[in-house]
């Protein structure tokens, strides 16, 4: 394998290996002993699962997250820069750097010249526009939402506009306990056309996956979402 950063998607949730993450992807696994990852706990978790018998205490981590102080994190890459050895990147859950803190080491790998491959995986974003009928050949992700009513009422609109305008499919997350209300307030908010399509546990047993127009949503019986990771999506006609 080349002395390279790769980075490694991991499941979107509780689900089988098998069924997401490429035996490829395990090789490489193995032949890595220093990881950047979002949260060692369930990297350490990942890890055991992906490769049987692994040596997990001969492993590295450095922690890179929200709470990572950035000035710290410019030696994390060492082991790749200086001793030739190949580094992997970790995140919570699908593809990192990502909307994931990941992207911080990769940018810092650029600018020192490394080698960066990403290996293939499961990418919530990606699986979500494919499932909406929406369109997939221009669409934006726009991570959380405003919290307070008004300031998010207005820029659902201000998303929906573009949705119509652009032709431009717009993606966004919620805390997942936060779901049946984020679909409340789209389909008050929206216009009674304006198509909304939630991409829920996505490869996992919980997975549910349906679009419809908000005055559709508006009819219909709460979907199971509540507390499930989801992606929301809205497009014009």
């Amino acid at each position: 394998m080349k002395n390279a950063l790769y980075l490694i998607p991991v499941t979107l949730g509780e689900t089988e290996l098998d069924r997401v993450i490429p035996p490829y992807n395990r090789q490489i696994i193995a032949g890595i002993k220093h990881f950047i990852v979002e949260n060692i706990r369930s990297a350490r978790r990942f890890l055991v699962q992906a490769v049987k018998g692994i040596d997990i205490d001969a492993l590295t981590f450095y922690e890179l997250n929200e709470h990572t102080d950035l000035t710290t994190i410019s030696g994390y890459l060492d082991p790749l820069q200086k001793q030739k050895l190949p580094m992997g990147v970790i995140s919570e859950a699908g593809c990192p750097a990502v909307a994931d803190p990941g992207a911080i080491v990769v940018e810092q790998a650029h600018k020192k010249n490394l080698q960066v491959i990403p290996l293939a995986g499961p990418s919530s974003m990606i699986m979500s526009v494919m499932a909406s009928g929406f369109n997939g050949q221009s669409f934006a992700f726009n991570g959380y939402l405003p919290v307070k009513n008004q300031e998010r009422a207005a820029k659902i609109r201000q998303l929906e506009g573009r949705a119509w305008k652009e032709k431009q499919t717009q993606l966004f997350i919620e805390a997942p306990y936060r779901n049946l209300k984020m679909l409340e307030t789209l389909a008050q908010t929206c216009r009674p056309d304006t198509k909304i399509c939630i991409a829920a546990g996505m490869t996992t047993e919980q997975e549910f996956i349906a679009a419809h127009t908000a005055a559709e949503w508006k009819k219909l019986p709460a979907p199971p979402i509540n507390k499930v990771p989801a992606i929301f999506l809205i497009y014009g006609k």
